[in-house]
């Protein structure tokens, strides 16, 4: 059985990326390993990358080489076209210029968010508007698409480590132009050989990585749809989830009701703001237990406070 409702002082840990407390004397413990150099290097023939403190300060580098004036504007398209978008895209851009959401006169900018591991849908007619593009891939670090076009056409790609490995820290900015390569200010260069050494034990295991992925989704979306809470994406060919999202938008659910019970369960979550959805951990290093316990947490809210 699981325990519900538990003492707010004795809760599970269960976060959106893979890192668990654990993670802090088994990272600690790995040698020196630039493996993760060579990967990268393989990947990304032909271009430049970077690694960051995290994937704002990817953001911030790659805004810092376009110089956009104050009253230029960076216009942000996600993969679902809802009008929610990360604090941590919009204040980083407002540190340069100003954002919307929607092309207007002032536009010099594309910033494409692949929203949860989900690519941004027919990627490359962005290149008829001849406007540098942004590719925000920070959860999406393993995902294709059909024409393999995600990553391939921003000229500059920003990647989030602590999404899909576990790590606390950790960016990479990709770019088809040779980027001065240099630290994050203020920052202890050891924590750079770190981020590779954790990068260069885990990269080894992409291939489980990604399998455990789509396989915790498909649990999760076998026992929430007993629920009547479907999937909000199609697991297509080629996705990696970064969560699992379901639907609300038939079941009377009160999300932000939903959000604080979880959350007083242990398990990092969140409604997806602008729809009826919801989302939870989908990583790695959740086991069939971790899952069975999210459903459990679901079905008492529905039995006992969601109505």
């Amino acid at each position: 059985m699981f325990v519900v409702f538990p003492d707010p002082y004795s809760l599970p840990s269960y976060r959106i990326g893979p890192f668990r407390t654990i993670d802090l004397s088994v990272n600690h413990l790995l040698p020196d390993n630039n493996l993760i150099d060579d990967y990268l290097k393989t990947r990304f023939k032909g271009k430049y990358f970077t690694y960051r403190i995290n994937g704002r300060s990817a953001i911030n580098l790659a805004l810092s080489h376009l110089r956009p004036d104050r009253g230029d504007v960076v216009t942000i398209l996600t993969t679902t076209g809802n009008f929610y978008i990360s604090s941590c895209v919009t204040r980083e851009i407002e540190k340069f210029c100003k954002w919307s959401r929607e092309f207007v006169p002032e536009t010099r900018i594309i910033f494409v968010n692949h929203e949860f591991g989900y690519p941004f849908p027919d990627l490359k007619r962005l290149k008829d508007f001849n406007l540098p593009i942004i590719e925000d891939c920070a959860g999406s670090f393993f995902s294709s698409d059909k024409d393999k076009s995600i990553g391939e056409v921003g000229d500059f790609v920003i990647y989030s480590f602590p999404k899909m490995f576990p790590l606390q820290v950790g960016g990479l900015l990709v770019s088809r132009q040779n980027i001065e390569e240099g630290y994050d200010a203020n920052q202890n260069p050891l924590i750079f050989q770190y981020i590779k050494n954790v990068l260069s034990e885990y990269i080894e295991k992409k291939d489980a990585i990604i399998r455990k992925r789509i396989e915790n989704y498909l649990i999760l979306k076998e026992s929430f749809s007993s629920l009547g809470l479907n999937e909000r994406f199609p697991l297509d060919d080629g996705i990696v989830p970064n969560v699992f999202m379901f639907k609300a938008d038939a079941s009377g659910i009160d999300l932000p009701g939903l959000k604080k019970h979880f959350w007083a369960h242990g398990i990092q979550s969140s409604v997806f703001y602008g729809e009826d959805a919801f989302f939870i951990p989908v990583h790695q290093a959740l086991t069939p237990y971790d899952l069975e316990y999210f459903y459990e947490v679901m079905k008492v809210f529905i039995q006992n406070l969601g109505r």
